[in-house]
């Protein structure tokens, strides 16, 4: 290209000096001596543009590796034998394994809470108290009835072994007794009741009521999650049905995590699908140790639902189609050139960018994955 660009330098200054000569001579230099000198000027002009036409084609033949052919530079794929897996996603949440939502066995006005929310708490640990003054009092006057009762029925006791009173006195005496002795153990497990333990080990996450106001069966007051293990749910169509199975791993990623893939064995398959929107269960346990999880994060299972061992593997985008069906370009040697041929292929599933090819196509053979726009059959290559 410097050649070049050196000749077209001097062929302008050539031009511009005759000018230049031609101007400033004027009426002094005879007709006959500037046709004379015009003439020379030309043929070294033509000379220069030969100069110039040779160069251009050596270029032209350095670009196109010594041919004079006009080569379309292509980028080639060596085909090979792999494994082509198929994955459909289905998406999820993360739940934990163990959560508690704690609410009190009887009425009662709160006493004290003793944890607050993020304290962690063990299996047993008492999280409330409610009101016990008047279990208190009620169980007070059983006793001090049991005591009377218990006596009159030693006494009764005692006149029956001798024959004296009646049998009804002595029975209605054994059964006030025993009356009593029940309801005082009814009011000591409502006593029990009053106290509020936690059911698992974990970390409080919400105390939704506070001292002094009333709680009652059903009313969430305290919420304890455990995150060491976690599981994922996720519902997944019913055309799947028969693609999963327990065991299987599957491909599990999070949103929030992007860098994160875990491989995780199916651990639940639900025997029951939705009527409402056609789908069924799917379960994976995960640890939690790090405590990065949590609970209602969303989670995005990739399950392989179809793979094929020793098959050809191509990139979806090389593949065009016409009346004849889909084909693509592979490079093929002619003694000396490689040269564009039109194959005709059958191609299966795809996933993500690769398609797997069921017919059409052999090992080792130079597939066009770059250029191929530019070639039709028969068109001399050049790879790059």
């Amino acid at each position: 290209m410097n050649n070049i660009f050196k000749m077209r330098q001097i062929q302008l200054s050539i031009l511009a000096l005759a000018a230049i000569f031609l101007s400033s001579c004027g009426a002094t230099v005879s007709e006959e001596d500037l046709s004379t000198q015009l003439e020379q000027y030309r043929k070294q002009q033509t000379e220069i543009n030969a100069k110039i036409d040779e160069l251009q084609k050596k270029l032209s033949e350095s670009e196109n590796g010594g041919s004079t052919r006009a080569l379309v530079p292509v980028v080639i794929e060596d085909l090979k034998l792999t494994t082509f897996n198929h994955y459909f996603e289905a998406s999820g949440a993360v739940i934990a394994v163990k959560e508690a939502m704690i609410s009190p066995e009887m009425n009662g006005q709160i006493k004290e809470v003793l944890v607050r929310e993020g304290d962690r708490v063990r299996k047993g640990q008492i999280l409330a108290r409610l009101s016990t003054e008047i279990n208190d009092k009620s169980i007070q006057e059983v006793k001090t009835s049991l005591v009377l009762a218990t006596d009159i029925f030693e006494r009764q006791k005692r006149l029956w072994e001798q024959k004296i009173g009646s049998e009804m006195q002595f029975l209605e005496a054994k059964n006030n007794k025993s009356s009593l002795e029940n309801r005082l153990a009814t009011l000591k497990a409502q006593l029990d009741m009053a106290t509020i333990t936690s059911p698992i080990d974990g970390v409080v996450e919400k105390v939704n009521q506070k001292k002094g106001e009333m709680a009652a069966p059903g009313m969430m007051m305290i919420q304890v999650v455990n995150l060491d293990q976690m599981y994922v749910r996720a519902d997944v169509s019913e055309r799947f049905i028969s693609s999963v199975k327990t065991g299987d791993v599957v491909q599990l990623t999070f949103p929030s995590f992007p860098k994160l893939s875990m491989s995780v064995p199916v651990s639940r398959i639900g025997n029951v699908v939705n009527k409402n929107n056609r789908t069924f269960e799917v379960e994976l346990r995960i640890d939690n140790n790090a405590g990065m999880f949590k609970p209602n994060m969303v989670a995005v299972l990739n399950i392989n639902d179809f793979s094929a061992e020793n098959s050809i593997t191509i990139p979806s985008k090389v593949i065009k189609e016409d009346l004849k069906g889909k084909y693509l370009y592979v490079a093929e040697k002619v003694e000396n050139d490689f040269v564009a041929r039109k194959y005709y292929v059958v191609p299966g599933r795809t996933y993500l960018d690769r398609t797997h090819v069921l017919e059409g196509l052999k090992e080792n053979q130079a597939l066009l994955v770059d250029g191929y726009n530019r070639v039709s059959d028969g068109t001399f290559l050049r790879i790059l």
